[in-house]
């Protein structure tokens, strides 16, 4: 899966899956664009990937829910590079609440950003993609809580579903195009994120158990996922979402029912 003279562009990029991917692009061969609304952490994930891989990094301080960041960050990565032939739309935060304890805040706050940015910034790349004939690849982060719903993740689960059917009418949409639409759906991932947790005996149990293959996915076997979508290795794949999940979906089971 080559991707020599690719241009992509990757949101959420400082850290984590997004990270990942970012590296995973560059060493396969392409020029990045790394966003994120963590300024100096974005700026140091470029510039270790540019280290690492002697590949052109560019990092772009970024709130993919602002339609005028958005805008102005595919418009750098044109300046800069001429094109974009890859997205990966990674961007994303998490927030507690179920639907009698949540706030309206915490709500429009993660659909914000998990879904409302997802489109913006894939609308922005679509219409560059577009204008230059490209025939590119969008890949949308999701997850298994997309199918499997969390009464206590209620924003998150919601703005995941969504990622589902924005993957699959861009896909629709741009299809005749020539630009592909597909979707990530990881499982439980060994980042920042999760780390905490697993620090608890009983919650790294539970976590466990509801994955057959018994351990924390690593954010390069997601990555690799994410490079197979952009590469031409998927020539033929649009409007789908691969989970990365361990087994979790095929298991269908969250948590322990008491006898």
């Amino acid at each position: 899966m080559k991707l020599e003279d690719r241009i992509a562009v990757v949101t959420g990029a400082a850290q984590g899956l997004g990270r990942a991917c970012a590296l995973a692009l560059a060493e396969a061969g392409a020029a990045v664009v790394l966003a994120d609304i963590r300024a100096e952490a974005n700026e140091a994930a470029a510039r270790e990937i540019a280290e690492r891989t002697s590949r052109p990094t560019l990092a772009v301080p970024t709130d993919v829910s602002d339609p005028a960041q958005a805008e102005a960050l595919i418009r750098r990565a044109v300046e800069r590079f001429g094109r974009i032939d890859i997205l990966i739309n990674n961007a994303g935060i998490m927030a507690t609440g179920d639907i009698l304890t949540g706030t309206i805040e915490n709500f429009d706050r993660v659909l914000a950003v998990n879904l409302r940015g997802a489109f913006l910034v894939g609308q922005q790349t679509a219409r560059a993609m577009v204008e230059r004939r490209t025939r590119g690849s969008i890949v949308n982060m999701s997850s298994v809580n997309a199918v499997i719903a969390s009464g206590s993740q209620l924003p998150y689960a919601v703005s995941k579903g969504g990622i589902g059917m924005l993957t699959r009418a861009m896909a629709v949409g741009l299809a005749e195009h020539g630009i592909r639409v597909n979707a990530i759906g990881p499982g439980t991932i060994d980042t920042d994120l999760i780390r905490p947790v697993m620090v608890d005996e009983n919650a790294k149990r539970m976590l466990l158990s509801r994955t057959p293959l018994r351990r924390l996915g690593d954010p390069a076997e997601v990555a690799k996922v994410a490079l197979f979508l952009a590469s031409d290795d998927s020539s033929y794949i649009t409007g789908q979402t691969i989970y990365p999940d361990g087994g979790r979906l095929a298991l269908n089971y969250t948590v322990p029912v008491d006898a």
